[in-house]
């Protein structure tokens, strides 16, 4: 925004040129009154006919280069743009943004063309002129809006809302026995064109309504609409009810389906952690058992230190070389007179006291 001599500025934040400044004879012309941009989203645009431009100051014709600069700078360049804005989508809302930010200041205009010229030289209309005026009033780039705009921009009606420039998609649009009825806006300098936004408009959705229709019929009946408030049959509302309960069975089915494969898998995932857990007591039992009853186990340990301990027991040391044992000869020691033998007692008294009778015989005989 140009800063001017002075720093004056409107209460709209619009710089203002003092009245000292201005051009000879500037004290007898009229001030502009033009009304200036929204500066507040809380309320929706005014229409045209309650807050219309009664400004009577004369509105000098601008060049595109001389808007572009931000001039004239005591008002907003009035930018105009016009359509049908049937089921307002987001391909009507870029082109206004576009037409919106043409300028440094811009006070946007959009006007709406009403139902009988809409279907007299377009077609029928989803929305009605009155859902459509409103839909255009809650965008937050417009300033205003035109109700029952003319299909074709006479010089009457720019001179009357003073516009200074229109904005549209620069493709020619033939209607009204026209090739293009923005041909003479575009000889007069006052066309600007916007960029249309690809893979949107009120015709594609129109298409994608038409192309999925069943499926729509099904969902509003399915909803509480009628056959008759749908403009479907007897025939056809019975099929879509048909269908509809059908696709109620397939989802239940879906729904257990995926509440099954919901619990295979908790199964799964417990089996596995029960084998990984059953692998993992298996080692240990196994480490356990090895140590245990393995060829270094400590069973055989054990057992090894116990077997030498009853060998040392059942095997006593030798005596020393020193004894005088050693001196003796290998013979069989003399049983004491008193050992009888075990494995033969005497079966009579003759039979023991011979024996007796011997046993003394061969002590005498040592002695």
């Amino acid at each position: 925004m140009p800063v001017l001599a002075g720093g004056a500025e409107s209460e709209a934040g619009i710089p203002k040129v003092p009245s000292d400044e201005r051009r000879p004879g500037a004290m007898e012309e009229l001030e502009h009154t033009c009304p200036q941009p929204r500066l507040t989203l809380t309320a929706p645009a005014p229409f045209a006919d309650e807050t219309s431009c009664q400004c009577q100051a004369p509105h000098e014709k601008l060049t595109i280069a001389q808007a572009r600069l931000g001039t004239p700078v005591d008002r907003p360049v009035r930018v105009y743009a016009d359509g049908i804005f049937d089921l307002f989508h987001s391909g009507h809302a870029r082109a206004l943004m576009q037409a919106k930010t043409l300028f440094p200041n811009s006070y946007l205009l959009v006007g709406v063309c009403s139902d009988d010229l809409t279907h007299k030289f377009k077609g029928f209309t989803v929305m009605n002129e009155t859902e459509r005026y409103e839909a255009l009033r809650h965008c937050r780039y417009v300033d205003e809006v035109i109700r029952d705009a003319p299909w074709t921009l006479t010089p009457e009606f720019l001179e009357k809302h003073k516009i200074d420039f229109v904005a549209h998609d620069d493709i020619p649009y033939s209607s009204a026995g026209s090739d293009d009825v923005y041909k003479h806006i575009k000889e007069a300098g006052m066309f600007v064109p916007t960029q249309r936004t690809e893979g949107i408009s009120t015709s594609d959705i129109i298409t994608r309504i038409v192309r999925d229709y069943d499926v729509y019929a099904r969902r509003n009946l399915q909803r509480g609409y009628t056959a008759k408030e749908l403009n479907v049959s007897f025939i056809n509302e019975k099929k879509y009810r048909f269908q509809n309960q059908v696709d109620k069975m397939k989802e239940k089915v879906k729904n257990v389906e995926e509440k099954s494969k919901e619990f295979v898998n908790k199964v799964e995932e417990k089996s596995h952690d029960l084998i990984q857990k059953w692998e993992e007591k298996s080692r240990e039992f196994i480490g356990n058992f090895l140590e245990l009853f393995g060829p270094d186990g400590a069973l055989k340990q054990m057992f090894q230190e116990r077997s030498g301990r009853m060998l040392q027991a059942f095997s006593p040391r030798q005596s020393p070389t020193s004894s005088p044992t050693r001196g003796r000869s290998p013979s069989r020691s003399p049983s004491p007179p008193w050992v009888f033998n075990k494995a033969s007692p005497p079966s009579s008294p003759k039979a023991a006291s011979a024996s007796l009778s011997s046993m003394s015989e061969g002590d005498e005989d040592e002695k």
